[in-house]
């Protein structure tokens, strides 16, 4: 068996917040369950985020409801604030995300708040679950995700700079997990090398995770770049679904199947059932009216075992 690489399912979450199609919490947690039967092992199920701004997300504390505690998957919800990590406590959530930005621009539009603010936003969530620490259930695990590492819609170019100074601020506030999300898909490969570099040197001892894309069709070539700069944790959604609501111009995520068949067809191991998944990504399409987005939704896989 080759090298594990993780991937994170975003689907429900980032798949889902930009599409005119309202699911019900029910029909968002069987895409849960789906994306679990078909290999999905972390799961960014929901987001604790004001249905007045993104109502695709209404419902969290329902989805999560219907989804019981299952050993070995693990359910993350996003959080944009203080009051949505409160929310997120209050579900059975196994993991919180917490969404920050690498430009101004972006936060302040997204989140009502600049880097600096974003910054002290999350040392205050630090220092609660200090203060928490030994009570049963209060600190689910935590993770960041930098928004706008590639490239802002409203700051334009980000710095190798601007994202290691960052990264190194997340890092030194005991966060142990840090994506960095190409949020409106101008990355390339040589850029994703740099800036992992970057920000690997600038906090060594976290977990690094990528977030891209496919707005420029660079998606598949920034993750490979990615897993060759030697990182083992990608985003991706079923189907390519998603975009960002705040984002003129985004479209979806790299495809999860289509990121499966790469990777496994080179020898890596992500632990899904292609087959399966290709088939929860075509039922989603459905559900949205939006059939058959990925390439492997259309083509299938190779060697092809079913029709």
């Amino acid at each position: 068996m080759g090298r594990f690489i993780q991937i994170v399912e975003v689907g429900p979450r980032d798949g889902l917040q930009n599409e005119k199609a309202l699911l019900a919490p029910a029909v968002r947690a069987d895409f849960v369950r789906r994306l679990e039967a078909a290999g999905a092992r972390r799961i960014e199920a929901v987001s604790f985020v004001h249905p007045k701004y993104v109502p695709q997300m209404a419902g969290a504390e329902e989805v999560m409801a219907a989804l019981p505690p299952a050993e070995g998957h693990s359910r993350i919800g996003l959080v944009l604030n203080g009051k949505g990590y409160d929310r997120a406590l209050g579900t059975a959530v196994d993991e919180v995300n917490v969404a920050m930005s690498a430009t101004d621009g972006f936060g302040l539009k997204n989140q009502g708040l600049s880097v600096d603010q974003q910054v002290q936003m999350l040392s205050d969530i630090m220092a609660g679950r200090r203060n928490a620490e030994g009570a049963p259930g209060a600190t689910p695990k935590l993770s960041a995700t930098l928004s706008c590492v590639w490239g802002c819609p409203f700051d334009g170019e980000v710095s190798v700079e601007q994202v290691s100074d960052l990264v190194a601020r997340i890092a030194a506030l005991g966060v142990e997990e840090i994506a960095l999300a190409d949020t409106i898909g101008v990355g390339d490969p040589w850029s994703v090398t740099r800036k992992v570099e970057a920000a690997r040197k600038a906090a060594p001892d976290a977990t690094l995770r990528l977030h891209f894309h496919d707005t420029r069709n660079t998606g598949l070539a920034n993750a490979y770049a990615g897993v060759e700069a030697g990182v083992d944790v990608l985003d991706a959604s079923a189907g390519g679904i998603g975009g960002c609501p705040f984002a003129p111009g985004a479209t979806g995520n790299i495809a999860t199947e289509d990121l499966v068949y790469m990777l496994e067809r080179a020898g890596f191991s992500t632990g899904y059932d292609l087959d399966q998944l290709i088939e929860t990504a075509r039922w989603i399409g459905d559900q949205i009216d939006k059939p058959r987005l990925s390439a492997l939704s259309r083509a299938g896989g190779w060697p092809q075992t079913r029709a």
